[in-house]
């Protein structure tokens, strides 16, 4: 399996290299993992994204900022530079870079480097620069792990195919919050805290989540035992999106082992990455001879 048949990835059949003397060997460096080039280039690329994230942690801790402030301000602006370059790069190498630029990556690379210019305008967006952790997705090409990508497809595809019943209980659950925050507000009082609905309804999330803060508790026999009710229901309604999403994962497992059947033999249950059955020999995504 190659770039151009994973969904989602920086490498499309529509995103080939633009003709040209320089931009064709430095897109095969820069988009062929296959290539030892490639590789090597990826390999270097995470660990220098790596190393970002590393000193933007560390800058964040107050004595290591006192005391080595100005170099990994200097860090982070050879970092982002870096990025910068190689972000331009790979635009110019591509054959359509509006497309890359839409992509997945290409979104994430240039989300990558727009924290340390903005801080320019507002001080402190340079935290932002901990979201080049996600260009370290592309581990999966190095790593040769492609093929799990079909199985992060197949949770997402029962994510998608449950979010109405999901969308569903949410509601229930925000109706059964602005209810016991109403009600929890009318009977303890801003005496207890309760000093409104909103700040109720956010006690009543707290508790119904079973998370419980303790900064804001009820006093009052009446209050207390409605909050002994919440925990109770908490426990339960926990479970539920878990029962949604199981059980339509397991209709999806089954859909997918059904359309993973032979065509000559009728075999079913093959591999997401198999192409040929396992009973017969014949290709699976082939046509059956007469």
């Amino acid at each position: 399996m190659t770039d151009e048949t994973i969904p989602g990835s920086a490498v499309s059949p529509a995103l080939s290299a633009r003709p040209g003397r320089f931009t064709e060997p430095l897109f095969r460096v820069i988009f062929g993992h296959q290539t030892p080039a490639g590789r090597r280039f990826d390999v270097i690329l995470i660990v220098v994204i790596l190393a970002s994230v590393l000193a933007v942690m560390l800058d964040s801790v107050e004595a290591l900022h006192g005391s080595f402030g100005r170099m990994f301000l200097v860090l982070e602006w050879i970092f982002t530079l870096a990025f910068t370059i190689e972000y331009l790069v790979r635009l110019a190498v591509v054959r359509e870079p509006g497309r890359y630029a839409r992509s997945f990556f290409g979104i994430v690379d240039l989300l990558s480097i727009l924290p340390t210019y903005l801080s320019l305008i507002l001080p402190g967006a340079n935290t932002l620069l901990v979201i080049r952790i996600l260009r370290i997705l592309r581990i999966f090409r190095i790593l040769k792990l492609v093929r799990y990508l079909g199985e992060a497809n197949l949770l997402v595809r029962a994510l998608m195919s449950s979010r109405r019943k999901i969308f569903v209980f949410i509601f229930s659950i925000l109706a059964l919050v602005v209810i016991f925050g109403s009600i929890m507000y009318l009977i303890e009082g801003p005496a207890a805290g309760f000093t409104s609905i909103p700040r109720s309804m956010y006690w009543a999330i707290v508790t119904l989540t079973t998370v419980g803060y303790g900064d804001i508790s009820p006093t009052t026999p009446l209050g207390q035992m409605i909050a002994a009710l919440i925990m109770i229901m908490g426990y339960g309604i926990i479970a539920v999106p878990t029962g949604i999403y199981t059980a339509e994962l397991s209709q999806t497992l089954r859909r997918e082992y059904d359309q993973r059947r032979c065509p000559q033999c009728g075999l079913a249950g093959h591999d997401s990455d198999a192409s040929f059955c396992s009973g017969c020999g014949v290709r699976l995504d082939g046509d059956v001879e007469d």
